[in-house]
């Protein structure tokens, strides 16, 4: 592990503090050294990871794959267990690239890389938008964010403010613009300078609300416009403190514009990291990124066995 990687493992580490409290203080309990590894045991186990959001049958896939893993490899003492549960949780999080590359910094051929990033209101899209802006351009490519929230007041100004902060390039009208048309500028923007990313912020909206939904299948299609590939990736955020409701916001942006990855906010801040497993396995999306803090490099590529194994270290 490398430099920039441990600096980035500690980060994550750090961030779920919380969440180790509440779900591995639990399973800690349970897998005390001279426990019996029964059906009991595991039943507890299982109990113990539904009440961390993990999900019940997100918790009942990782006990079954436990299960398998013991029959291959009988476990005589409780904390031979955990291994198996790291790699089981590790394998959950992996989901399903929907046509997006593992590796969000692999952008391909196509030019440019156009991302829309969605969520409701007051999930951390702004800042999300910012730190992916922070990102990319410290990965050598120059980006344009197009700041498609028309509706919310000063979001323009809060989006040139972390748009200064990464350097990136910004292209906003006044309020109340049609969204679709800034996209649009600001993909036909990027093609003109040769940027290689464009990053769209759309307005925090209710998932419950059919027009708003609409407007962002608009953006979809106007940008389509300028380029048929995109938008290349579809980011939808979440607060990870909003527990299983994220779920619900997950299927709903899924069905509307086709969601193709996650990123889950505000990590450090929650108990509730486990409902990263649930979404992942209900939606067989992949987690993308993951915000521990509110540094510009706060926002951490994600990996499901770093995940994993900073979720349970001590």
């Amino acid at each position: 592990m490398g430099l920039l990687d441990k600096l980035g493992f500690g980060k994550l580490k750090e961030g779920l503090a919380k969440t180790r409290e509440g779900l591995v203080g639990a399973v800690s309990r349970i897998l005390v050294r001279g426990a019996r590894v029964d059906e009991t045991l595991l039943e507890h186990l299982e109990e113990t990871l539904v009440a961390a959001d993990v999900g019940a049958g997100t918790s009942a896939d990782i006990m079954e794959g436990v299960r398998k893993r013991l029959k291959e490899t009988p476990a005589h003492d409780a904390p031979e267990l955990l291994p198996f549960l790291k790699e089981e949780i590790a394998l959950q999080l992996s989901g399903k690239p929907g046509g997006v590359p593992a590796n969000p910094f692999d952008l391909g051929t196509d030019r440019p890389y156009v991302i829309m990033v969605v969520g409701i209101n007051g999930v951390g899209k702004t800042t999300t938008i910012g730190k992916l802006a922070h990102r990319y351009m410290s990965a050598g490519h120059k980006v344009v964010i197009a700041a498609a929230d028309t509706f919310r007041a000063a979001a323009n100004e809060q989006l040139e403010i972390w748009a200064k902060r990464a350097g990136a390039d910004i292209i906003q009208q006044k309020q109340g613009a049609d969204p679709a048309a800034v996209a649009f500028d600001a993909v036909k923007a990027a093609t003109a300078r040769s940027a290689d990313v464009v990053i769209i912020d759309t307005a925090g909206r209710l998932h419950t609300r059919v027009n708003l939904m609409e407007e962002l299948k608009k953006i979809r299609r106007v940008v389509q416009k300028q380029n048929p590939l995109a938008p290349h990736e579809v980011l939808l955020v979440i607060d990870a403190s909003t527990g299983q409701n994220g779920l619900q916001q997950a299927t709903k942006f899924g069905s509307a514009v086709g969601v193709t990855g996650l990123v889950l906010t505000k990590l450090d801040g929650t108990a509730k990291g486990g409902i990263v497993l649930a979404i992942a396995r209900s939606m067989g999306l992949p987690v993308r990124f993951v915000g521990v803090g509110e540094k510009l490099d706060d926002l951490q590529p994600f990996d499901a066995k770093d995940f994993a194994e900073a979720l349970f270290e001590a």
